[in-house]
């Protein structure tokens, strides 16, 4: 009810403009350079800090749709498409900040961020503005459910977690869970607390490490004195690889469970030649849409940027796809309101579908997408590579 209000006020807003004859901030303008009409939309990632690699691959997604699509249709005309960036650096407290300089730049619509702390932290800023925002993978339910103007294209924690908390009692015969999350992490602490309530409090050991912590030893040997099963730890990738480095060095022998974070080349380099047994839960499998998966490799490999924020190969994270997805429905959004104010684009996304390279998206009265499977892969520690598991439900 409280997001159907909001799109209400924002209709309100957008017709209030029309009428007066005005434009909003965010509205269609030319640039000056070139001379061409211009809209743009917003990219809140971190390209530093703990999920600086995640954000960097979340948005060679957008750029590679950018290019492919580079404009849109609005009133009858034609509009490029300006991609307008604002670094979160991974902080909450900054979040606030790249939030209201992408608002300055009068963006239409903002997708990101990766990672729940950064979108939760900035949603406020995008409501206060009435600037619609387009989750990615940021999968923390409050992203969506404490903010008006938030959407997201992805599934959600509680539902994350059931899965992972099944897949380890059910195929791994797990009946112990060790779960480590970082302190005050939104998305770990979150996705970690839903595994526990599916996996069973009474059977779970459960541990935070703080700010900063690059030795994970202590963990991992309280992991195996605990006599535990599983080691679950859905953390970011830089966390991810240092785990990863000690758990092979002490032998951890047990299976490694994560969420989306750990579906990255990140994680696959650094389990490749260990004898860990690593499996994550995520939004892709590469080889799902073979047309799709070549043509952006090719890109990635033609340029020496992109190749480079992709950690150095062209290996295909779900979160570059889900990047092109999301910017393919803010367009759609943007066709739909057949405005780039903001109000406007905020106020038709509710009835936006899209079938995407990641499936059928549309939302529910929340703002959620309604997703019911998630990919399971494991990592292939020979290879390097993600080979598919199954493609899991709940219910």
């Amino acid at each position: 009810m409280k997001k159907f209000l909001a799109m209400v006020l924002a209709l309100v807003m957008a017709l209030s403009l029309v009428a007066c004859g005005q434009q909003g901030d965010g509205q269609k303008g030319d640039d000056s350079a070139s001379g061409d009409k211009v809209v743009k939309i917003g990219v809140f990632e971190p390209q530093s800090g703990d999920n600086g690699a995640g954000g960097k691959q979340e948005i060679l997604g957008m750029q590679y749709a950018n290019k492919m699509i580079p404009t849109v249709t609005i009133g009858g005309e034609e509009y490029k498409v300006e991609l307008v960036y604002a670094d979160n650096a991974s902080s909450n407290d900054k979040a606030p900040t790249a939030a209201q300089t992408l608002i300055s730049q009068g963006v239409s619509v903002v997708l990101g961020s990766y990672g729940s702390g950064v979108s939760i932290a900035a949603g406020d800023t995008f409501s206060a503005a009435q600037v619609p925002a387009i989750g990615v993978t940021c999968t923390n339910p409050q992203v969506t459910s404490d903010c008006d103007a938030y959407f997201r294209i992805c599934f959600l924690d509680p539902f994350q977690g059931t899965v992972l908390a099944n897949y380890a009692k059910n195929e791994l015969k797990a009946t112990k869970a060790y779960c480590l999350a970082k302190q005050g992490d939104d998305y770990s602490g979150g996705l970690a607390n839903y595994f526990i309530k599916a996996f069973g409090e009474e059977n779970c050991v459960y541990e935070q490490f703080p700010e900063g912590t690059s030795d994970f030893s202590t963990y991992i040997t309280n992991a195996q004195q605990q006599g535990c099963d599983v080691f679950f730890s859905p953390v970011s990738l830089e966390a991810a690889a240092q785990i990863i480095a000690k758990a092979e060095t002490q032998g951890l022998g047990m299976p490694i469970l994560a969420g989306d974070t750990w579906d990255s080349n990140v994680v696959l380099e650094a389990a490749k030649g260990t004898s860990l047994n690593i499996c994550v839960t995520t939004f892709y499998q590469e080889g799902v849409n073979a047309e799709f998966d070549a043509a952006i490799k090719e890109w990635i490999n033609s340029d020496a940027t992109a190749k480079t924020n992709n950690g150095g190969d062209d290996k295909l994270s779900a979160v570059t796809v889900m990047g092109y997805d999301a910017y393919c429905v803010a367009l759609e959004a943007i066709k739909a309101a057949d405005s780039a104010d903001p109000a406007a684009v905020l106020a038709a996304l509710p009835g936006v579908t899209y079938e995407g390279i990641t499936g059928a998206i549309s939302f529910n009265d929340i703002g959620d997408a309604n997703r019911d499977s998630a990919v399971v892969k494991k990592c292939n520690t020979e290879s390097g590579n993600w080979d598919f598991v199954t493609v899991a439900k709940v219910g």
